[in-house]
């Protein structure tokens, strides 16, 4: 029974594991993906090696399965934790707004603005980068003040330039700074 539960823990582990590889993988963080990629394999070929090791005991093969899924939902709930990366949001609205423009902007978060046309009428579109960390907070205010607004969300891999660049380089030497006095001190 031990056995069992060792196989069952292993995969409670290594699927949380895997999937901040992946993430990481997927946010062109190779070297850090590459060293947990390592931990990665060692769990794996220990826990496949018990379970290949006697066959007949499904029992550890149902471990390894159960713990296999059990780990993916604890890997989500992980990832969605540590929220790593950016998140642009298309806001589309009928009319201007100045309101959610200047809020949004004040909270920090990049807005560009665009004149569209929609079906019927012009629009305006914000596209606004956020970090996912921040996802939740840029959604409240764009519910507050634009309830009415069509909002698509997708994955930013990369950008460069523009005004969170500027802000995250000022925030990163004041951090900097900081870490440095506190060294001193």
């Amino acid at each position: 029974m031990l056995t069992t539960l060792l196989i069952f823990g292993m995969q409670l582990i290594l699927m949380p594991i895997v999937t901040l590889r992946t993430i990481l993988l997927v946010k062109n963080e190779t070297k850090k993906a590459s060293a947990i990629g390592v931990l990665e394999a060692v769990i794996n070929v220990l826990s496949l090696g018990i379970v290949f090791s006697d066959m007949s005991r499904i029992i550890n093969i149902a471990a390894y399965a159960l713990g296999f899924g059990c780990g993916l939902y604890i890997g989500g709930l992980v990832e969605r934790k540590l929220a790593i990366g950016y998140v642009t949001y298309q806001v589309s609205l009928l009319d201007k707004n100045y309101e959610l423009i200047d809020t949004l902007r004040k909270e920090g978060f990049g807005v560009t603005i665009f004149e569209t046309e929609g079906i019927s009428a012009r629009r305006s579109r914000l596209e606004v980068l956020a970090k996912r960390t921040r996802e939740k907070e840029l959604l409240a205010i764009i519910n507050e003040i634009a309830p009415k607004a069509f909002v698509v969300s997708y994955e930013t891999r990369t950008f460069k330039g523009g005004y969170l660049t500027k802000v995250m380089k000022k925030n990163e030497k004041l951090n900097t700074n900081e870490k440095t006095v506190q060294r001193h001190n």
